[in-house]
């Protein structure tokens, strides 16, 4: 056999291969694992020219496939107001402020990360609020969810919607008793005129931005990405990265379908599928919004509100719209992600699923639901019966009180039961696949694996959801490959897959399970090549 060009010896190798799920070593040569097993066989494809990294115990595991993510939207937020460590008005109001006072000739404030609660208790409405710090320039903060924005009156303004405008289906624009907007905008309906305005950085500064953040996520460890946006542009821009070898992890790129998208331009979508044939950008799915976020009201829930009995959320697609979509979609052979938060709005999704099956006929279409925060117990087993994925993020789970009180109270303790259902559905046969939505919450897998985990329930009786270590790694790695319909590539530890492996610091399996957010990554490597090295 020709000589490997890197071996890593001595290491607790978790392979997540059902046939041989441990060993202490694995060999690379080009873009493929060549040995995966003990120390002596590795070492013995040894050449002059081969790199040995001596693990020291640590653990060594397959690349992390992020299911769900942002890579382009997260990477161009690096250059707004960091706002996720905010947690009460006065901590916004000084990152605000810190940032204008250092960027002067910005045109437009925007800050990013906004949890719901940091501007509880602001006197009157949030435009005033806001206008009490930056008055004279538009300012705009996005909800962490990206499902709700606060802006003062300069922006509603100039975005047109402080004394009228239509957000259409789907969205609200909040308004008070004499008709003015309050300056909380739900859903892209209502802030999209106001995000229209907000110069994007150039392009030599896109760029910059987008390679910081790939070199973030393959410092976690991440060697795959499913992008959750995305169209003939974007795909473009991961080919330019790619061929410049700038680009350092794998990236699955849909096109984005609106509610207004015809379905003539999803031929786009099967463009995008044809042009992408390089090892690191791939094409062949279609991205839907089906509902928006609980904590905006915007979720489609098949029961109202606590706060809002009669209210239960609403719909970008009408059952009708989505059957048609999702068999047009199907059709053409394309991949199905759908956003679907509320339980009436996974229960939607599946009814399109099986609509495009009963059209078009059975194939493996790995057609996908997106978070599925709430779900009804009798939809559970219509995952395994449609062969439908359950896309999820622990991360997003609630962690009280530090994290979630407005999810819990709008989503109401009768709801709990059914929440981040992850087990159950596990239980019922769905396949799963974990992601982080970054830049929604931190795309850090060692903070999601840990929810996933150590997940504790929210009432004594509540079942706890907590995931084995192995079940969890497997979603963060072999689930997400089968997600793509790359099982047999990536996704393992095994002679002849793909070479997107990470080294941890530590030895995972003797890591108590609270000491999991503290892991680091040693080295990720992906197809083949050195990406990070701590």
């Amino acid at each position: 056999m020709p000589s490997a060009a890197l071996i890593i010896t001595n290491a607790h190798v978790l392979t997540l291969d059902p046939e041989r799920r441990a060993g202490r070593a694995v060999a690379v040569r080009g873009e493929h694992i060549v040995f995966v097993g003990d120390d002596v066989g590795a070492l013995a494809v040894r050449g002059p020219a081969t790199r040995v990294i001596d693990a020291g115990g640590a653990t060594l595991l397959p690349g992390i496939v992020d299911s769900h993510y942002h890579l382009l939207r997260g990477s161009l937020k690096l250059d707004g107001i960091a706002l996720g460590t905010a947690n009460a008005p006065h901590e916004v109001s000084d990152a605000v402020r810190a940032y204008a006072a250092a960027h002067p000739d910005v045109p437009w404030l925007a800050g990013y990360g906004l949890r719901y609660q940091a501007l509880a208790g602001a006197a009157g409405p949030i435009r005033m609020a806001l206008d009490q710090i930056e008055a004279e320039r538009p300012l705009i903060l996005f909800a962490f969810d990206g499902h709700t924005a606060f802006a003062n009156t300069r922006a509603l303004a100039l975005g047109g919607v402080l004394h009228q405008g239509d957000p259409g289906a789907g969205s609200q624009i909040v308004r008070d008793a004499d008709g003015l907007a309050t300056g909380e905008l739900r859903e892209p309906g209502a802030f999209g005129p106001l995000q229209a305005l907000v110069p994007p950085p150039s392009p030599a500064r896109s760029r910059e931005l987008l390679r910081a953040g790939v070199a973030q996520a393959s410092a976690l460890g991440i060697t795959s990405v499913h992008n959750m946006d995305g169209d003939m542009a974007q795909l473009q821009l991961y080919q330019q990265l790619e061929a410049a070898g700038e680009l350092g992890l794998r990236v699955y790129v849909p096109y984005s379908v609106e509610p207004h998208t015809r379905p003539d331009a999803l031929a786009e979508a099967a463009e995008m599928r044809r042009v992408a044939v390089g090892p690191l950008v791939r094409a062949g799915a279609a991205k839907f919004f089906m509902d928006g976020v609980v904590e905006g009201f915007t979720a489609l829930r098949l029961d109202g509100y606590p706060e809002r009995p009669s209210w239960h959320g609403d719909a970008f697609y009408s059952a009708e719209h989505f059957n048609a979509m999702a068999a047009a979609c199907d059709a053409l052979g394309l991949q199905i992600f759908v956003h679907a938060i509320g339980d009436a709005a996974v229960r939607r999704t599946l009814d399109g699923f099986a609509h495009a099956r009963q059209v078009n006929g059975m194939r493996d279409s790995r057609h996908r639901v997106e978070h599925i925060e709430l779900i009804h117990p009798d939809d559970l087993p219509r995952f395994d019966e449609l062969g439908v994925i359950a896309s999820m993020q622990p991360y997003h789970a609630p962690v009280p009180p530090d994290y979630g009180p407005v999810w819990l109270a709008r989503a109401g303790q009768g709801r709990w039961r059914n929440s981040f259902a992850w087990c159950d559905l596990a239980a019922s046969g769905a396949r799963l696949a974990f992601g982080s939505d970054w830049p929604v919450v931190s795309q850090n897998p060692w903070l999601g694996l840990h929810a996933a985990v150590a997940r504790r329930p929210w009432l004594p009786e509540l079942p706890a959801q907590a995931m084995p270590l192995h079940d969890a790694l497997a979603a963060y790695t072999r689930g997400g490959a089968y997600a793509e319909h790359q099982e047999h590539v990536k996704g393992m530890l095994r002679e002849g897959m793909l070479a997107d492996l990470v080294l941890l610091n530590q030895n995972l399996a003797a890591l108590p399970p609270e000491h999991i957010p503290d892991l680091r990554v040693a080295v990720t490597i992906c197809n083949g090549q050195i990406v990070h090295q701590g």
